[in-house]
């Protein structure tokens, strides 16, 4: 976990090139600003994000994912 801590905002262009190679073998097309907004909005759509919930101790930053049960606590 401490290792996705530091870095998870690395997966978003990750998630990018993974979907033009993907997309590159599905679709033939030489639109390639197209093919780029799809990817990025598809990585958007699947990328961690980082939110700062409101507790009772105060502000805690959290990171969020569509494939995590729990949101994980960054100190």
């Amino acid at each position: 976990m401490k290792l996705f801590i530091k870095f998870y905002w690395l997966i978003y262009p990750i998630l990018i090139v993974v979907f033009m190679l993907i997309s590159d073998q599905l679709y033939k097309t030489d639109n390639f600003i197209l093919k780029a907004g799809i990817c990025a909005v598809l990585a958007f759509i699947l990328s961690p994000r980082k939110k700062i919930t409101q507790t009772q101790k105060g502000k805690i930053k959290q990171i969020t994912w569509l494939f995590l049960k729990k949101p994980i606590v960054i100190d």
